[in-house]
Order: C-alpha cells, then sequence, then structure tokens
C-alpha cells in the first residue's frame, strides 16, 4: 500500500502543476475579484469595473503581440519604446489629420518590426539583444523627435481615447477585436501554423521548407504595430503625448501576462486567451496594491514573484 501510494504521489504532482499552468491564471484571476470584493471599499461598482478595463487596454493589446514573437520562441523588449515612439510621431504628425498621423504611426512602427526581424531571422542575432538594442533606440527616438511632454487638443484623437459605443470605450473594443483577430490567426490561419511550427523547432521548420525568415520578420512587425496602436491609444486617453515615460516597463507586463497566461518561453504554443487573462491578473494585482497604498515598486516585486510562480508551473511539461 505504502509503495503504491509512492509511485503515484509524482504523477499527482504533475498534474497539479499541469492544471496551475492551464487554469491557474483564471483561478489567480477569481481570486483576486473575491478578496477585493471583500476588502477593497466600491470595488463592485461600475466605474471601477470601467476604470479597470480601459487601464487594462493597452496592455493587452501589446501583450498579444508578445504573445506571437514569444510563440517562436522569440522576445521583444522594444514594444515600450515603440509606444513612446507612437506618441511622438502621433504628436508631430497629428496637424495633419488623425488618419495621416496613424498611417505615419504605423510606418514608423513597422520599421522596428522589420529591424527586429532581419536582426533575428537574417543576422541571426538573439532575439534578447536584437530588440534590447531597439529598446533603447527606440526611445533615443522618441526622445530626439519630441524631447517633452506635449499636450495634444484634438477631438478626434480625444473621441479615441474617451469615446464609446453603447457605453462600451473604443479601447475595451479594439482590444476584444485585435484579441479575437489573433486567436483567429494563430488558431485558423498558415501563417499561425507556421509559427507555431517555427517555435516548436526551427531546424525542423526549415527542413520542412517552411518560410522561416519570412514568418519571423512577420511576427516581429506585428508586434510592433501591435505597440503602437496601444501607444497611440494610451496617447488619446491621455490627450498627451508623453516620450518620457510611455511604455516604461511595458515589456515586463507584456512577458508576465503572455507567461502567466500559459505560453511557455520555449515557443511553439500560443495561448490567447489566457494571455488576455494574464493581462486582468497583472492590471487587478497592480490596482489592488495601489488601492491598499502600497508603493508601486510593490507591484515590480508582486510581478516577479507571478513570473517566478508561472515558470515553476511550467517546469518540466516542454513543448507540444
Amino acid at each position: 500500500m505504502a509503495e503504491a501510494t509512492l509511485r503515484t504521489a509524482p504523477l499527482d504532482r504533475t498534474r497539479v502543476l499541469q492544471w496551475l499552468q492551464t487554469y491557474g491564471v483564471y483561478a489567480g484571476v477569481a481570486a483576486l475579484l473575491v478578496v477585493n470584493t471583500v476588502i477593497t471599499p466600491h470595488f463592485l461598482s461600475a466605474e471601477n469595473f470601467r476604470t479597470q478595463a480601459v487601464q487594462v487596454a493597452p496592455v493587452i493589446i501589446v501583450a498579444l503581440g508578445m504573445a506571437l514573437v514569444i510563440g517562436t520562441e522569440g522576445v521583444d523588449l522594444s514594444v515600450g519604446a515603440v509606444m513612446a515612439l507612437a506618441a511622438s510621431v502621433t504628436a508631430l504628425y497629428l496637424g495633419y489629420g488623425l488618419l495621416p498621423a496613424l498611417l505615419v504611426v504605423a510606418l514608423f512602427a513597422a520599421a522596428v518590426g522589420l529591424a527586429n526581424g532581419a536582426l533575428v531571422a537574417l543576422v541571426g542575432v538573439q532575439p534578447i539583444v536584437a530588440t534590447l538594442a531597439l529598446m533603447v533606440g527606440g526611445r533615443g527616438i522618441a526622445l530626439v523627435l519630441l524631447p517633452q511632454l506635449k499636450d495634444l487638443r484634438n477631438p478626434s484623437l480625444a473621441s479615441l481615447g474617451s469615446g464609446d459605443i453603447a457605453g462600451v470605450p473604443y479601447l475595451i473594443l479594439i482590444a476584444a477585436v485585435l484579441a479575437l483577430l489573433v486567436a483567429f490567426v494563430v488558431r485558423r490561419t498558415t501563417f499561425g501554423r507556421q509559427l507555431l511550427a517555427i517555435g516548436d523547432s526551427r531546424p525542423a521548420a526549415q527542413l520542412a521548407g517552411l518560410p522561416v525568415r519570412r514568418v519571423l520578420i512577420l511576427v516581429y512587425i506585428a508586434s510592433a504595430l501591435l505597440a503602437a496602436v496601444a501607444g497611440v491609444l494610451a496617447t488619446a486617453r491621455l490627450q498627451a503625448s508623453d516620450p518620457t515615460s510611455l511604455g516604461n516597463l511595458m515589456e515586463l507586463s507584456a512577458i508576465t501576462a503572455v507567461v502567466v497566461g500559459g505560453t511557455p518561453l520555449t515557443g511553439g504554443r500560443v495561448n490567447i486567451a489566457g494571455t488576455v487573462a494574464g493581462a486582468v491578473l497583472i492590471q487587478l494585482l497592480t490596482a489592488t496594491l495601489i488601492k491598499h497604498d502600497l508603493p508601486p515598486s510593490w507591484t515590480q516585486i508582486a510581478q516577479a514573484i507571478v513570473i517566478v510562480a508561472a515558470v515553476y508551473a511550467a517546469r518540466g511539461r516542454g513543448k507540444r
């Protein structure tokens, strides 16, 4: 009997870890909702839920692109810098109209993504090194274009940041649509299957004749474009361009959301629903600490603990 118990113990532990990796993020969100309902005044108000949803929307959008990159066994540290760059370019070209400004923002973001992708796919630079260079250089370019905070008084931009449809803010609708679109691309398109195959084993993907370089470049361009969308939306909500602080530590939040949401750092799998839940978990955790007057630095410590827990839960699971 004792021998049988010893034989089944490792299996039970493995099942617990697999359950935590698959459903832990949803359990964490549920636990924070319950805890805040009990200890945080006015937490269940509609205004509070609207505020939390608006604040988490840019994180979700950036995390969607990060999930695609991590799905290829890469990482994109330049997303925060791209947000700052998008804010600067928006301020510079908004005088020509919102649509022309958005097109120029898209061109700048695509150029950053192309540079990241080319360094990784063509030159063979490690993703963390390639995107670190753009992380520093991108914010530097943003500050050269716009050295300081600038107020933006544009009705179209203001509407984008504060408008709604049937009471649902544009920011939330845009994040939801992009999440559905990215999930469709990953699950239902050839590009998505190629992306996962490259993340699972790049040598095998090359031997199979997949367009590895093209897919990698497109993945980094997609990540940069999504970061630019988040930067424009954050600028619209603030009605000001702040390249100095906008997007700071966004890469940390995005990576946390992706990893906690069940996408392994080893690539080969992308969990979009889990990524969205991971971003919500981070937002609830941050809001809880702030509402109870804990210093902002505690948020980073809490994120670090969550990352370690998520990586531990994923330990040994490997690629599918």
